[in-house]
């Protein structure tokens, strides 16, 4: 199926890039905080929603692929990773870029939403469910009351970009700071991709979001995807991430519940520059604060991605044995 076919490419670009550091014995990572697996309710909607006039650019290829949990768990094996978190795409059918949006919205979102929490009962111990609500419409905190005293809902993914949040509009702030409101007192760890769709998005909103925002998340954890941006190290990611690192600098004591996650931040192709600098930010934010992810099935196959993304930042073995043990508790 397709996705042997991603495990085959990268397997052999694996092979070229290796180097006598990247064959050491290392430790799998233990828990890949960051992965996706689209509910029969999403898969359906992805050809409308991936031809959209709302898009900002096509889908990725892998974005479509009809991959299943038991897909997943194989990779999971293939690399060692013990636990992930599988992360709901519920929001898509509610996404800002879904022109004209989905009469069936609502009960889509629930739907996929009720996939699953209902995957993750079906394996215990090894998938965490998270599930998704657009943080703008009117069921957001209605849909997130539904999970409150479901044992296998753990979390709550968030993804500014898709739901066309502007942290810059105090109405949506009100409203995304309501949402961790009701989070919270649902006991649900945060898993926010917090870029949005500004162009010059960066050191401002991050700056809005820890002072109107994040202190209503109050003891949950809060993750920040992908370290602030959407995959890569653009400068709008540099500049989101420095700005966390001279928030957490000026109030140390600020926020000990915040982390952030590696998920495409790098990989194989990034320069050695790029590995140094994010090094260099990542201690500066603290190196306790962050985590292993991976996006998957975008990143490609666990091993590859996970294991081997870490071992190529120049961290010192004991930082990167660190990174791959670190595991962020849920409810």
């Amino acid at each position: 199926m397709p996705f042997k076919c991603i495990v085959a490419a990268s397997a052999v670009s694996a092979a070229l890039l290796a180097t006598p550091v990247m064959a050491q014995t290392r430790t799998p990572v233990h828990t890949d905080h960051h992965v996706h697996v689209h509910s029969p309710a999403i898969l359906e909607i992805l050809p409308v929603y991936c031809s959209s006039p709302g898009r900002m650019g096509p889908c990725d290829p892998a974005f479509v692929e009809p991959l299943t949990a038991d897909d997943l768990l194989a990779d999971m094996d293939e690399a060692g990773v013990q636990t992930a978190w599988m992360m709901s795409t519920a929001y898509l059918a509610q996404s800002s870029m879904m022109v004209p949006p989905l009469p069936d919205a609502a009960t889509r979102v629930h739907d996929a939403n009720a996939f699953t929490v209902a995957t993750a009962k079906a394996h215990p111990g090894r998938l965490v469910a998270f599930v998704s609500v657009n943080p703008l419409t009117s069921d957001a905190l209605a849909e997130i009351q539904t999970w409150k005293d479901e044992p296998y809902a753990k979390g709550l993914k968030l993804h500014l970009t898709n739901s066309g949040v502007d942290l810059r509009h105090p109405d949506h702030v009100r409203r995304l700071a309501a949402v961790f409101d009701a989070a919270s007192d649902a006991g649900l760890t945060i898993m926010l991709h917090m870029r949005t769709r500004a162009e010059d998005y960066g050191a401002r909103d991050v700056r809005i979001f820890v002072e109107q925002v994040l202190p209503h998340a109050r003891k949950v954890p809060v993750v920040i995807a992908h370290a602030g941006g959407w995959g890569g190290l653009d400068a709008n990611t540099w500049d989101a991430m420095e700005a966390f690192r001279d928030v957490l600098a000026e109030h140390p004591d600020t926020a000990p519940n915040l982390f952030f996650d590696l998920a495409q931040v790098s990989d194989a192709e990034t320069s050695q520059d790029d590995r140094a600098r994010l090094v260099e930010v990542i201690r500066g934010i603290g190196l306790h604060r962050f985590v292993a992810g991976s996006d998957w099935p975008f990143s490609g196959p666990l091993d590859g991605y996970l294991n081997e993304a870490i071992t190529l930042l120049p961290l010192s073995s004991q930082e990167a044995e660190s990174l791959r043990h670190r595991r962020i508790g849920t409810r």
